[in-house]
């Protein structure tokens, strides 16, 4: 699985966003500016900016101008899964060639590929739809993602 900058860098904004608000997502605190979550982050202000358009068109986060504004998030962060930002940010989880798997056509001996395909994004989308911003902001991992954690070949 490839990540692009992108994802990552919207996926640390929003557990930045979580840990400021109470209960880590639990309702708006105050708002956090770009520049913030930026030092916070050691992400690229201008990238992050762009980022952060994306999710707020994408309804993940709220934005307000002005010398009090900054950024929250539109709901509370155990509501949003990380498969949820991963789509606002890069669209669908799984693409071969840029396609969705169940629109590939494979032939012959091939033909088993798309079935392996279709099982990796639906595996995939397990985890990332289980584990919240939440979860990440506050550390506490569902137990199944710890699970696979602990399986030393995991880090290999």
């Amino acid at each position: 699985m490839r990540l692009s900058a992108r994802v990552d860098y919207a996926l640390r904004a929003a557990a930045e966003l979580a840990a400021v608000a109470d209960g880590a997502g639990a309702g708006r605190t105050r708002p956090v500016t770009a520049e913030q979550i930026a030092r916070a982050q050691e992400i690229p202000p201008k990238f992050l900016e762009s980022i952060l358009l994306q999710l707020r068109r994408g309804g993940i986060v709220h934005a307000q101008r002005g010398p009090e504004g900054g950024y929250w998030l539109a709901r509370p962060a155990g509501e949003i899964s990380l498969a949820e930002v991963i789509r606002v940010i890069d669209g669908p989880l799984a693409h071969v060639r840029g396609q969705r798997p169940e629109q590939l056509g494979y032939q012959g001996a091939a033909r088993a590929l798309q079935e392996v395909w279709i099982a990796l994004r639906a595996n995939e989308r397990q985890i990332l739809e289980l584990v919240s911003i939440a979860d990440v902001a506050t550390g506490k991992l569902p137990e199944r993602v710890s699970e696979l954690v602990a399986d030393p070949n995991a880090w290999i």
